[in-house]
């Protein structure tokens, strides 16, 4: 449908007849909408609405804007006005109030006689609710491939709301860096073309991203409701550094800054309350009566610097060193998140009303331990491998060696921190919580039990794949990556190293489906989805059941 300028202003509450210098005196000379619209923390009363105003005719100067939104079904609508500005990257974020619980709207931006695109959004559901679908994503990488999967959700029938775990950009750029061996890379160079650091280098990726008009449709599809995990900053960040915060990058705190700043300004997100910290990021979604989805910080605000097998534990390493080793491991100090954070997690859990407690995770939360890979495949096949693809082998024999010792095979994730988990487990059962984790991160389809120490299931885990990142199947088609750790993980019940995609959730009262959806390819624009495995859980009075198959 063609909207004509009368209607658009007669959409945005501006009278026809005014002239586009009344209209927006912020700036003279036109703008451009070029990266599209996005809402998000959506609650019943209210969402957060998003763009960004591009100047057309140089720099500097303020921006006028209108805004407006309006039920689909028809109702009142509500409309106001603002200016940006290069303070905040031209970005616009309206944190409207008023609206209805459980309805979809349609919004717009207008500025200068330009309008956007329109959006739509929808308010949380207040009492009584049917059911609740849930789109969940992770980790786009810009070069890797074409975001099919984030069209696959702007054309999903249903999605209430999207969920994005983290690694919504990466950090990484130039020649050689992550993800350029792709067939796609040449066309997709990261901007500005190396790793970003500075406040303005981490403003241009994400302008970057959101250019793509697939992910620009799929914002456009549903209200966003976000967290950040290591990319957005640096690779295996914590609170006080990152593995890939190098020497002569400078202040590690001035780049937390800097990323977090532009993180705020270019996402749908809800900005802290004064006085909060930007990095206290955690924060509880209603819907209805069906879930409530709890949204963790795992990153920024607590995290301990992780263990590195590299640096603390040496191949020469003797038992001593591994007990050693497995000692600090298992330091009740060492944590991932507050003593602020689980006590308000456990408060989360423990109120009455939503059957379903949903934890919006960035990192895996059940244990994962690593195949005994020589011995699954054997050392001549091993051996084959590493002649047509360097580094398979050393990768088997490490993976092979840390199986032996019984080590976790990951140490940035809730394994590294065992303790940790098990005090957050520990108080999701004792509020006998019916816990779903939705898990990104790790650029595969998991499907997950998780246990406290003493055996009791505690959680169910659904883990998201990437939409474009690598996976830890792409490499070595010929060795069954996923099966090895299903065989080798009692937690463990299904994975899929390869897809790329994303899940789709639906709850119910009665149960929670998770449907692994997959994209055919991310290296062409023309593709296909199909379900790759359902699996369903119930609720029970004290706690959620075990995942069967669907």
């Amino acid at each position: 449908m063609t909207i004509h300028r009368r209607q658009l202003l007669a959409l945005l509450g501006v009278s026809a007849g005014a002239p586009a210098a009344a209209q927006a005196q912020g700036r003279s000379g036109p703008v451009a909408f070029r990266h599209g619209v996005a809402s998000g923390d959506p609650l019943q009363d209210r969402v957060v609405l998003w763009t960004r105003i591009t100047p057309l005719q140089g720099a500097g100067g303020a921006i006028d804007y209108r805004w407006r939104i309006d039920p689909v079904d028809g109702g009142r609508g509500r409309s106001g006005a603002g200016r940006t500005g290069p303070d905040r990257d031209y970005t616009v974020k309206v944190d409207v109030a008023g609206l209805q619980p459980g309805r979809e709207y349609r919004y717009r931006f207008e500025a200068a006689g330009a309008a956007s695109p329109e959006g739509r959004t929808r308010t949380l559901p207040d009492g009584p609710t049917r059911d609740v679908v849930l789109a969940v994503a992770s980790c786009s990488l810009f070069p890797n491939g074409y975001f099919n999967a984030y069209q696959a959700i702007a054309d999903a029938p249903r999605v209430d709301a999207v969920l994005h775990l983290g690694d919504y950009i990466y950090e990484y750029g130039g020649p050689g860096s992550y993800g350029m061996d792709s067939p796609v890379a040449a066309e997709r160079l990261h901007e500005p073309n190396r790793e970003i650091i500075s406040l303005d280098d981490y403003r241009r990726r994400h302008a970057q991203y959101k250019s793509d008009p697939q992910l620009q449709a799929a914002h456009a599809r549903a209200p966003w409701i976000v967290v950040w995990d290591d990319h957005e900053s640096a690779n295996d960040s914590y609170t006080a550094g990152a593995e890939n915060h190098q020497e002569g990058e400078g202040d590690w705190a001035s780049r937390k800054a800097a990323a977090l700043k532009a993180y705020f300004e270019w996402m749908p997100i809800r900005e802290p309350a004064k006085g909060r910290p930007l990095d206290a990021a955690w924060r509880s979604f209603r819907f209805g009566d069906v879930a409530n989805l709890i949204m963790v910080e795992t990153r920024l605000a607590a995290r301990d610097e992780p263990l590195n097998y590299l640096k603390d534990l040496p191949v020469s390493a003797g038992e001593a060193e591994v007990a050693a080793f497995k000692t600090r491991l298992a330091d009740p100090q060492r944590r991932l998140m507050s003593e602020e954070q689980l006590d308000w997690i456990a408060a989360e859990a423990a109120r009455p009303g939503p059957v379903w407690q949903v934890l919006g995770n960035q990192v895996l939360m059940a244990r994962i331990h690593p195949p005994d890979m020589m011995a699954m495949v054997g050392e001549a096949k091993i051996e084959e491998l590493g002649r047509a693809a360097p580094g398979v082998k050393s990768r088997a024999l490490r993976i092979s060696r840390l199986a032996r010792l019984g080590l976790p095979y990951g140490l940035d994730m809730w394994d590294g921190y065992p303790a940790a988990r098990e005090t957050l487990l520990q108080r999701l059962t004792a509020a006998k919580a019916n816990t779903v984790v939705l898990t990104g991160d790790s650029h595969a389809f998991w499907a997950n039990e998780v246990h406290t120490d003493g055996g009791r299931r505690a959680a169910v885990e659904f883990g998201t794949t990437s939409i474009t990142s690598p996976g830890g199947g792409d490499a070595v088609k010929e060795v069954p990556v996923a099966q090895m750790f299903e065989a080798a993980n009692q937690e463990v019940l299904f994975t899929d190293q390869s897809a790329k995609g994303f899940t789709l959730l639906t709850l119910t009262r009665e149960a929670a489906l998770a449907e692994f959806v997959a994209v055919s390819t991310i290296h062409d624009k023309a593709f296909d989805t199909k379900v790759v495995k359902r699996y369903r859980a119930t609720p029970g009075p004290d706690g959620v059941s075990g995942l069967t198959e669907a």
